[in-house]
């Protein structure tokens, strides 16, 4: 356009393409200023998503976790009333004499062997569902599923041994159904564990140099 035809415009002409320009600018800002908000809305939406599945795949494993508890420790309580009859048929036997046994007549020793025969039967149903019997004689003591009757000095094994079981324990899983009644060796040799470390020999040209 010559410089004629501009000084020709009209100021409502010059006003106008002032203000189109203005509008061209401002949508170009007002645009840059949308797709800012949208991104920061999608980053939103995307952490908001990912912190629901993380939620969701923690409710699953909790889910499943109980789920296999409840499997595993449903017969915990019946378990543990069971373990209180199969101790007195345990007592029952122990407290027939060896004489009685040998001089008794057939019917005396097929109830001894029916009597048995009960008490191997419900142990065995028991271990069935996941109950596992803790003789740990000869173990090394464990607070977690042995309970300490009384020590037994022995110096010809190391100390915390079980030398002695009074009443065996029992399991379910990995939880006690009653701790295993034991007694615990005292005054042996010390595990490696428990050894202390003895001082070295003084060592004078290291004080010297010190």
């Amino acid at each position: 356009m010559s410089d004629q035809a501009k000084d020709e415009r009209t100021p409502e002409d010059m006003e106008a393409t002032q203000a189109s320009g203005e509008r061209a600018e401002g949508g170009v800002d007002g645009d840059y200023e949308a797709l800012v908000r949208l991104l920061k809305e999608n980053e939103e939406l995307k952490d908001r998503a990912l912190r629901v599945a993380a939620e969701m795949e923690n409710l699953r494993r909790r889910t499943a976790r109980d789920v296999q508890d409840a499997r595993a420790y449903a017969v915990a309580n019946f378990a543990r009333d069971m373990l209180s009859v199969s101790d007195n048929l345990r007592r029952a036997l122990d407290a027939i004499p060896a004489e009685a046994k040998a001089a008794g007549d057939a019917g005396f020793k097929s109830l001894i062997e029916g009597v048995d025969l009960t008490e191997r039967a419900m142990l065995s149903a028991l271990e069935r569902h996941g109950v596992k019997k803790l003789a740990p004689e000869g173990e090394k003591f464990d607070p977690n599923f042995h309970q300490a009757m009384f020590e037994v000095p022995n110096p010809e094994v190391p100390a915390g041994t079980v030398v002695q079981v009074v009443q065996p324990g029992y399991s379910i899983g990995e939880r006690v159904l009653r701790p295993a009644m034991v007694g615990v060796a005292k005054g042996g040799p010390k595990t490696a564990t428990e050894a202390k470390v003895e001082p070295g020999p003084v060592n004078e040209q290291a004080e010297k140099d010190a």
